[in-house]
């Protein structure tokens, strides 16, 4: 099982969980690694990324996936091209 989810959501769904006011951020291609000291939710508008946790899983996400990342996890993200997100910790 992935410890990371991905799934696509409808605008109802985004509008119930409020998305479009959570912060937003961005990056250009690059390769970096990250640890998630608390629960992440992001909403991809613009981009592609591939991120490996230390399990060795590649996960793919991009524009109008909606991706929980847990608590705790370790990863590498591989910005294939430069990524737009709304955020959420918690």
């Amino acid at each position: 099982m992935s410890e990371i989810t991905v799934k696509h959501i409808s605008e109802d769904e985004i509008q119930e969980k409020g998305i479009r006011s959570w912060s937003t951020w961005s990056c250009d291609k690059s390769e970096f690694p990250w640890e998630y000291s608390e629960r992440e939710s992001c909403y991809i508008l613009e981009g592609q990324v591939d991120v490996t946790t230390e399990s060795g899983e590649t996960v793919s996400f991009g524009p109008g996936d909606f991706v929980v990342f847990p608590q705790g996890l370790k990863c590498t993200w591989n910005v294939k091209q430069a990524v737009y997100k709304h955020f959420l910790f918690g």
